[in-house]
């Protein structure tokens, strides 16, 4: 079902503070960044090797990034794996009885389908599922 790690998501206060640590102090680059606005959020992506940093701004004060800083504090707040069909990978998940936030795909950034799996059901780590063209 799962190919690789696609993403390590991040979520941070300011991505313009973030990416200065992450550029100059461990040589990576800002790939591109988007607005994800029925996400309210905004994210930067950061190549490594095969996998990528995803930075996680929120864009409004209510959005899930914003709450999960006021909660937890910036940092890890999820992993995303890649998977070929994410229709097929839910369908599966959901008939062994596992709770999905998502039960149907969404769009994410970089034009990926994406869904996320209940952290109750994952040993508190939020994974993501993501589909891509590439």
């Amino acid at each position: 079902m799962i190919t690789k790690i696609d993403h390590i998501g991040i979520a941070v206060r300011s991505i313009e503070e973030a990416g200065k640590f992450y550029e100059a102090l461990l040589g990576l680059k800002i790939e591109k960044t988007e607005v994800v606005a029925e996400q309210k959020v905004k994210v930067a992506f950061l190549p490594v090797g095969d996998c990528k940093v995803e930075l996680l701004e929120s864009t409004e004060p209510d959005g899930p990034v914003a709450k999960y800083i006021a909660n937890k504090g910036e940092g890890v707040q999820h992993i995303a794996f890649r998977v070929e069909n994410i229709e097929a990978a839910l369908a599966a998940l959901k008939e062994a009885g596992v709770r999905l936030i998502d039960e149907l795909p969404r769009r994410g950034a970089g034009g990926a389908k994406i869904a996320f799996l209940h952290p109750k059901e994952t040993f508190g780590t939020l994974l993501e599922l993501c589909e891509r063209e590439e």
